[in-house]
Order: structure tokens, then sequence, then C-alpha cells
């Protein structure tokens, strides 16, 4: 006997603990609050997620990661000026409303909330991370190619440094959670690419 069939799709509870886990941290987070958030039973949570809350929040960081990137990597491509597809990924944070910059990036907020007590989750985020570093570089090595990067700086130090932007807008959004003030340090923050 297999017990009763699962009646909830994984990608749409785990988006949902993902945006739970992004608002609370994954320390303030409890089953119980996964399970009001996600709408399903505690049996059916612990046969979905034998690993309980630490492998749905691996999984959550996982899809975000995943939806992120893939996001990210299909636009790039389809762009004809990568430099500036870079210019508009950073701009468009200006468009979110105050709550989501209080929210910060979950990645990074994942990074500084575990870094001293779940290394492997960290490492997750870690990875995202680098694989935003990754796409920034292709990018940026694109745009060398087709003479759109003026800059001289190497595209391997450039990638590093708006990912260390993108990590401390993640921070900044919170503190100055207005489009203005934002549009403001991002512009200054894009003179590296000049």
């Amino acid at each position: 006997m297999s017990g009763r069939p699962k009646i909830f799709d994984d990608q749409e509870v785990i988006g949902k603990a993902a945006d739970l886990f992004w608002r609370q941290g994954y320390e303030a987070t409890s089953t119980e609050d996964l399970l009001a958030e996600m709408g399903i039973g505690k049996g059916s949570f612990y046969l979905a997620f034998k690993g309980g809350k630490k492998e749905l929040f691996e999984k959550a960081l996982a899809q975000h990661s995943e939806n992120a990137i893939a996001r990210f990597k299909k636009e790039l491509d389809k762009t004809e000026d990568p430099i500036e597809y870079i210019r508009q990924f950073f701009r468009r944070i200006t468009e979110s409303p105050k709550k989501i910059h209080q929210r910060g990036c979950i990645m990074g907020n994942a990074i500084a909330e575990l870094s001293n007590t779940e290394i492997l989750l960290m490492k997750r985020a870690v990875h995202h991370l680098q694989d935003l570093e990754g796409l920034f570089l292709k990018a940026l090595l694109r745009g060398k190619e087709q003479g759109k990067l003026t800059s001289k700086l190497e595209p391997a130090l450039l990638a590093r440094l708006l990912l260390n932007n993108w990590n401390g807008l993640g921070i900044t959004r919170r503190i100055y959670p207005d489009n203005e003030s934002l549009a403001a340090i991002i512009e200054t923050q894009l003179k590296i690419l000049d």
C-alpha cells in the first residue's frame, strides 16, 4: 500500500515556501508557518520533503536560482546589446515596490543568515550568485567582442564588481527602499561599464 496520492504541485508549493523564506528568513520560519503558506498537511509535507524544513529550503533556493538564472540567460541570449542588458537588469530594481526592497536578495539573505550555522545551505546560495557572476562575464565578453564595452577594466574583474554591486544593493535597498535614491546609486555604480 503506497498511501494517499500527492495532491499538490511541487513547483507551486516550493515557490510559496521560497517566498516565505525570503520574507522571514530560514531560522524564523517554522514548519507550521510553511504548512500554512503552502496549504498542505504535515503528513504530505514529510512525505514530499523527508528532510523537513532544511530539504525544503534547499529546494526553494534551487528552484528560485534555476528560474532566475534561466530567465537572465534567455534574455541575455536574445539581446543585441549585452552591456545595455546589464544596465537594464540593474535599473529594473527601481521598478519594485517598497515591500520588495525591504526583502533584499533571497540568496544574499541566505548567505548572511546561514554563514555560521548551515554551511551547506549557505554554499547553495553562494553557487547561485557565482552563476550570476558567470552570466555577467559572458555578457561582458560578448560586449567587448562587439566593441560595446568601453571600460578598460578586465571583464572578469568587472563581472565581480557587478556581483558586488548586486549584493550591496540587496542590503542598501532595505535601508533606502525608495526608487529615486536607488536609481541614483545604480546609475553611479553602472559607470564602471563606461
